[in-house]
């Protein structure tokens, strides 16, 4: 059956590509120069409706793929020159058309009966949104999948060229400082007009001629003329039932823009499975803050002490209530001054379920394979509130300020199994929180002397506490008897607390001389302050509810940590930039003095040197939208505070950690090559990219397991071997008339060695995933969306330890409109997950919705909506760490069916 679907939908889109008639031609001015970037347009003389368009290339081509036996209007402009306009009937045969355009100084003579779809002015490309849109959006993300060359990739970013988009904004204004996933979820369809595709951006105007901005690209979206200087937006209402609860769902979206001022308020609570912010939303929100040392040559690391939390997997989980609000504002109260500011706030509560298979590295050594079985409840309360000032009084100056405040609380209640240790119950929460400040001053001398100073500061305090009770003790006698814990109660009940205070300052002051237009030099003098404290105590909770703070028998009788880490780096950079023809190459370095000194146990360990550390960067220029760019970068790799403390930690129940207060930095080399194209004569976007990253003194575990079990004391050290990984990526996409085909591929190796039980193992990890896809673009016709996935994860860890898995998913999308009121959604996908053995489970989903609007201009919408509609219970993936691999089976919501009420306002 599902062969048959799908070789039924593939029938119905060849056909609709046989039915298409080719037009075209070349485009010229009167002397007979080809025209790059005409407009050409094809207006269906029977419906008035556009029905294809395209823009010529380099040799002024263009091509149009039109119905056959239809009669059109094609028009033809270029800036500059008058409208060229031709009836012509399509019969069954191809037609060659050439057109010359003559300049004229005064206005068109021919009036434009159509809005040009694409439109191209220097590096911006503006795409009219009613010329791609069907009818069935409902968000901006909709619309943005129709434009070519723009796409919305697995994570929710928006993709321009192959590009991640780096900011979008609103009439010119920050939303929510330019956050992508937020602006395509939340903003209506029906209220944007145009979508401007700003290539080359520049975040400060005035370093945009000194700066390399070809890899930075942002979106503006205008708004209908009836959207400005009225609230617009929608709210959405709704409720339901499943075989456990009852459904909810309540989802304000409101926005105000007027010239002075915006305001956008977004609200969201439901718990039915619709994730409005996720955990790593969150923790990857950078609040637009870019670190100023992040191009120095200099990484440090201040540590991943947020709770070890289980992921939810495409969000999908046994069951999650989320709670979101967010709003965010911006005011010019004069032409100088811009204020802005957001606050977001959400609440989780998620169900999780898994069945984990684990195979170690080496199982020749003694360390068994390991099942285990979990049930979880996470509760997540997560808040941000960001200020922001920017004050432009001329050309010349600028200056801004924010500051953004973070804060949290979370915890983890687990009961596990495992069937090596028995029955477990775990319990972590956390409450920490952060303020980041940015200071940043811009000063144009005159043309060819310009300054920065950009300084951050960040104050983080965090507060991580593990709980663990064992109650098959004698699983745990070994751990428990190092640990010193007393083994006269009923269970083992061992707990942490932990403390990390960061405080870190990073400060550069730059300089350009432009020494001519093809040529300038750039002096940085910067410093990163960096301090951290840390420190943690084990201790065991015994019968009569009293704590007992034990002597390990290891680690020296070492269990607590009290430990200072100081670092600093002062740093000098020199580059040249030098444009020379297509080529323009950045060659350049840092000079750094160093400084790294932890103190514990009133013993300083101190490592003072000085390093020199090249970078270079080379763009090849071919055509306006075709680039070849080679990067060489060196770094210097430090650790955070955690790693140096000398006394015990528990990471996990089975995961003990003791740091090394004798570590010192890495060194890496990374070599980038990505090439980019965009032809937006046929809509061809190629991509290529390939990385290599070598890691020198990298700082590795050496892991001891206990005999015969997977509790494991672990120590870091700087590995005298490298490790090495490489990776590469392609895409080709290829629009065919109302069709859009594209085929992806990726593929990452990695090396590195491994410690365990004394012995060396070098851990090999290989994955491949290929892609291939199908989609329509039809205005009038249902449009079918056909995918297809596999994956291949294969392992290498130790001796006799392989692992390989298969993932292949083929999927379908479908949206129709039909009898212009009502609109149909259907999304199916089919997953087999599998090793060399053979299939370990397949499992299906099938989501739909209809939903009916009187027309587009109707303020309500009525949606009934269908989730999981087979009842799935769980699905399956692979991992890979440092020690082990496995697989992974996780359960998820059950059938949902949910209505709901939508009112535009």
């Amino acid at each position: 059956m599902k062969f048959k679907i799908t070789t039924l939908l593939f029938l119905l889109v060849t056909s609709s590509l046989l039915a298409q008639i080719k037009l075209e031609g070349i485009v010229k001015d009167s002397i007979g120069n080809p025209l790059e970037l005409a407009n050409v347009v094809a207006i269906n003389q029977e419906t008035k409706a556009l029905d294809s368009y395209g823009i010529t290339n380099d040799k002024g081509r263009y091509k149009l793929s039109l119905k056959k036996n239809t009669v059109y209007k094609i028009q033809v402009t270029y800036i500059g020159t008058k409208t060229g306009e031709e009836l012509l009937e399509i019969k069954e045969d191809p037609i060659t058309k050439n057109f010359i355009l003559r300049y004229d100084n005064v206005l068109d003579e021919i009036e434009l009966v159509y809005e040009m779809p694409v439109t191209i002015k220097g590096d911006t490309i503006v795409y009219n949104a009613d010329s791609f849109n069907r009818g069935t959006e409902r968000k901006l993300e909709d619309v943005l999948e129709n434009l070519p060359g723009v796409e919305i990739n697995d994570d929710g970013d928006v993709e321009v060229e192959g590009k991640v988009v780096s900011k979008v904004m609103v009439e010119g204004k920050d939303f929510f400082d330019g956050d992508s996933k937020l602006a395509t979820k939340n903003i209506p369809s029906n209220a944007v007009d145009k979508v401007e595709v700003l290539k080359n951006y520049a975040e400060i105007g005035q370093l945009s001629g000194v700066t390399n901005n070809q890899d930075n690209i942002a979106i503006n979206i205008k708004l209908k003329e009836g959207k400005k200087n009225f609230w617009f937006g929608n709210i959405t209402a709704g409720g339901g039932a499943s075989n456990e609860n009852e459904l909810y769902l309540f989802q304000p979206r409101l926005f105000y823009y007027s010239p002075e001022y915006s305001i956008n308020v977004i609200t969201d609570l439901n718990n039915v499975g619709e994730i409005a912010f996720t955990r790593r939303d969150y923790f990857n929100f950078s609040g637009g803050f870019r670190r100023p040392s992040r191009q120095s040559g200099t990484n440090i690391n201040l540590g991943g002490n947020n709770l070890g939390f289980l992921t939810v997997q495409n969000n999908r989980a046994k069951d999650i209530n989320t709670k979101f609000g967010a709003a965010n504002f911006s005011w010019s109260p004069n032409k100088a001054l811009d204020l802005s500011g957001f606050a977001i706030f959400s609440n989780s509560k998620t169900e999780l379920q898994e069945d984990r298979d684990v195979k170690y590295t080496n199982p020749d050594i003694g360390i068994p394979d390991e099942n285990t079985e979990s049930n979880t409840i996470q509760r997540s309360d997560l808040g941000m509130l960001k200020l922001s000032a920017k004050y432009k009084p001329n050309t010349n100056n600028q200056l801004d300020y924010d500051i953004l405040g973070r804060v949290s609380k979370e915890s983890q209640d687990q009961g596990f199994f495992s069937s090596v240790i028995g029955d477990v119950d775990q319990l972590e929460k956390s409450s920490p929180y952060s303020i980041n400040q940015n200071l940043n001053y811009y000063y144009t001398l005159n043309d060819t002397n310009i300054f920065a100073l950009e300084v951050q500061h960040l104050l983080q305090d965090e507060d991580p506490f593990y709980n663990a009770i064992l109650e098959d003790k004698a699983n745990y006698d070994d751990t428990a008897n190092n640990l010193g814990l007393d083994g006269a109660q009923l269970d083992y009940n061992v707990a942490q607390d932990k403390r990390i205070k960061s405080n870190q300052t990073d400060a550069k002051l730059d300089y350009w001389n432009i020494l001519n237009n093809k040529s300038d030099i750039n002096f940085t003098l910067g410093t990163i302050l960096s301090s951290q404290q840390f420190n943690s105590n084990i201790f065991q909770f015994l019968d009569n509810d009293s704590q007992f703070n034990p002597t390990p028998t290891i680690n020296n009788g070492i269990d607590t940590n009290d430990i200072k880490y100081n670092f600093s780096d002062l740093y000098l950079g020199v580059h040249y930039r030098l444009k020379s023809g297509i080529f323009t190459f950045t060659p350049g370095f840092s000079a750094h003095a160093y400084s790294a000194k932890n103190t514990q146990f009133d013993n300083r360990i101190t490592d003072n040197f000085f390093r020199l550390l090249p970078d270079f960067n080379m763009r090849m220029q071919l055509k306006k939208s075709e680039q070849i760019i080679l990067n060489y970068r060196m770094q210097t790799q430090f650790t955070d505070v955690s790693r140096f403390a000398s006394g015990l930690v528990l990471n996990n129940y089975n995961a003990l950690f003791s740091g090394n207060p004798e570590l010192e930095n890495a060194l890496s080399h990374n070599v980038n090559v990505s090439y980019f194209s965009f032809n937006m004569f046929n809509y061809t976007n190629v991509t290529a990219n390939i990385n290599y990253n070598k890691s020198i003194d990298n700082i590795r575990n050496t892991s001891i397991f206990e005999p015969g079990s997977v509790i494991r004391v672990s120590s870091p050290f700087n590995s005298t071997f490298a490790d090495e990984s490489l990776s590469a990526n392609g895409r080709f996409e290829r629009a065919f008339g109302k069709i859009k085909a594209n085929l992806r591929g990726s593929f990452s190796y990695s090396k590195f060695n491994q410690f365990v039980q004394n012995v060396k193992s070098v851990n090999e990890s290989f994955s491949q995933t290929y892609r291939a896809g199908v989609r329509t673009n039809f205005r009038n016709a249902p449009n079918v969306d056909l995918r297809y996935r596999y994956r291949i994860q294969d392992n290498n860890q130790g001796a006799n330890n392989n692992t390989k898995f298969f993932t292949k998913t083929p999927s379908v999308q479908v949206d129709a409109l039909i009898l212009k009121s009502f609109t149909f959604r259907a999304d199916y996908s089919y997953n087999n997950f599998s090793n060399a053995s053979g299939t370990i489970n397949s499992y299906e989903f099938l989501n739909a919705s209809l939903s009916y609007r009187k027309n587009k201009d109707a303020k309500l919408e009525y949606e009934i909506k269908a989730t999981n509609l087979f009842d799935t219970k769980s699905q399956n993936n692979s991992s890979t760490n440092s020690i082990s691999v496995s697989a992974t089976e996780y359960y998820i919501q059950p059938l949902f069916l949910s209505f709901r009420l939508r009112y535009e306002l």
